[in-house]
């Protein structure tokens, strides 16, 4: 379970010496040829040096550093031993029968002269972790994976000292969950660093409480920054080789200043143990998310409206925009901010509220983190000018609820007379009753269905089947096969190499695809 063998830690000692004897080889070639390789000169000389113990700053954090332990309490619904009259023959036999069909063995209960009752039984589910105060007052902060759905919630200080913790908010997303604990006094406290300032090489410390051993310390580097490990949409974690076990989860992860630059939250490992690869939520993600649910006991961000997609090379040429970057916007919700503000699908989103998106997964977390209700400028890409827009920003929140109650698709027109139409290893076909049928199209999708595709076509590269549903080529709406054939051929006869479709799925979900003309 994640434990080093013996001979992995020796081959990977055995490869030290090698890097230093290369070091000498390459000082004595500096200084053969009159080379000064003085500290201020050295490309390294400006970085921190490596603590000569980590002992100081582990005394002065980790009584903040809390273990949690979490039930959750149910009514077990097995059926009890059923009642009979005291001095029943066979009584004894009939009782014993029944426990071990419930799995208690042979162990004997003292008999009553009453009627036995069917009484509910109870058992909990127990999940162990890891937490820490920012609050004398008694604010706790864990992972909400850790308390998940748990009623009964303990949280467990380095002294000993047990309190009973109420949840005041938990946020999914970024998987953070905040509790309440009343002590008897003050509790010692950490605060919350800025994790933007982190470099990759700088030293951190993270303290929980690993397989229930107890409050453990353990030291290592940055790794990596804003990595994506496709848990959710606001993946920016902080990436450590500081070892993150089973029970870390909720823990703090330390700078040396003793601030909280991140919640050690998930690790990277074939085998359930650690290898060097952890991951934790930073700072400065959780700065606001915990400010909200403080304050208002959930979650309140912001909301563009918009379905979003990464920009590939080909996109990128198709929308003549030089390089791939931004977030390509598939689908503009009608109900949402951006319809009133102007947002059109095939609209590049190259800047938000001033700050660049390199790709599209920094837009999801750009307006996360933007209060409800600012306007705020998007610049977008449009017709191969970058254009000004002004959105004044919804709540996620409701948009999600009202998504939960819009689950009735709209009754379609009467469908047209069928066209087959074949283009770019494709064959297409108008969208007629049976045709929807065949696909199991939902009557909402508009444009041309794709029945077949060629298997090494562009189209096969892209992954569009029979079923899926091209609505627009080049930002144009398409409603007969004949349309998909005009408009690609235009498009190459104008000197274009590719065209950009936008396709649906049966379901009505839209990406759009880049295809090349040739």
């Amino acid at each position: 379970m994640g434990v080093c063998s013996h001979s992995a830690l020796t081959s990977a000692d055995s490869r030290d010496a090698r890097p230093r004897a290369i070091l000498r080889r390459s000082l004595s070639a500096a200084l053969a040829v009159g080379i000064a390789l003085s500290p201020m000169s050295a490309p390294f000389a400006q970085a921190r040096s490596a603590p000569e113990s980590f002992a100081d700053l582990a005394e002065a954090v980790s009584s903040a550093v809390v273990n949690i332990s979490a039930a959750q309490t149910v009514e077990d619904k097995r059926p009890g031993i059923p009642s009979l009259p005291p001095g029943t023959p066979f009584d004894d036999l009939f009782e014993e029968f029944f426990k071990r069909r419930q799995g208690q063995g042979g162990e004997e209960t003292p008999r009553s002269p009453a009627p036995r009752q069917q009484q509910p039984q109870r058992r909990s589910n127990n999940s162990l972790g890891s937490g820490f105060v920012i609050d004398p007052s008694g604010i706790v902060i864990t992972n909400n994976h850790v308390i998940a759905d748990a009623n009964d919630i303990t949280v467990v200080f380095t002294d000993g000292q047990k309190l009973k913790a109420e949840i005041i908010g938990k946020d999914a997303k970024i998987d953070i969950a905040v509790l309440r604990v009343k002590p008897p006094k003050p509790l010692k406290a950490v605060k919350f660093g800025d994790s933007e300032k982190l470099r990759v090489g700088d030293w951190v410390m993270a303290v929980g409480n690993p397989f229930g051993l107890g409050g453990t310390v353990t030291a290592g580097i940055v790794s990596a920054r804003n990595r994506n490990i496709d848990s959710g949409p606001y993946d920016n974690y902080i990436q450590t080789d500081a070892s993150i076990n089973k029970g870390n989860s909720g823990g703090p992860l330390f700078n040396m200043d003793g601030d909280v630059i991140g919640v050690n939250t998930a690790i990277l490992s074939p085998s359930g143990g650690s290898v060097g690869i952890g991951f934790a939520t930073p700072s400065a993600t959780l700065g606001p998310i915990i400010d909200q649910l403080q304050q208002f006991g959930e979650t309140r961000r912001g909301w563009l409206g918009v379905r979003i997609q990464n920009v590939d090379d080909a996109i990128a040429e198709s929308l003549k925009l030089g390089s791939a970057r931004g977030a390509l916007v598939a689908v503009v919700d009608d109900k949402g901010p951006g319809k009133p503000a102007g947002l059109r699908a095939g609209d590049v989103i190259l800047k938000f509220d001033g700050r660049d998106v390199k790709e599209s997964r920094d837009l999801p977390k750009l307006v996360a983190a933007t209060p409800v209700g600012k306007a705020v400028q998007v610049i977008v890409m449009r017709d191969g000018k970058e254009t000004p827009l002004t959105v004044t920003l919804g709540r996620l929140e409701d948009s999600e609820k009202q998504a939960a109650l819009d689950t009735k698709a709209k009754p379609s027109e009467a469908p047209n007379r069928s066209v087959v139409q074949r283009a770019l290893g494709m064959e297409f076909s108008s969208l007629e009753a049976d045709v929807r049928k065949r696909f199991n199209i939902k009557e909402s999708v508009k444009g041309v269905v794709v029945t077949t595709v060629e298997p090494n076509s562009a189209a096969a590269e892209k992954r569009i089947q029979p079923g899926d549903t091209i609505v627009e080529i080049n930002q144009e709406a398409v409603s007969r096969p004949q349309d998909v054939a005009n408009k690609t051929k235009a498009l190459k006869d104008s000197g274009r190499k590719s065209a950009l479709f936008l396709v649906a799925n049966p379901q009505g979900e839209v990406r759009f695809v880049a295809l090349a003309l040739d």
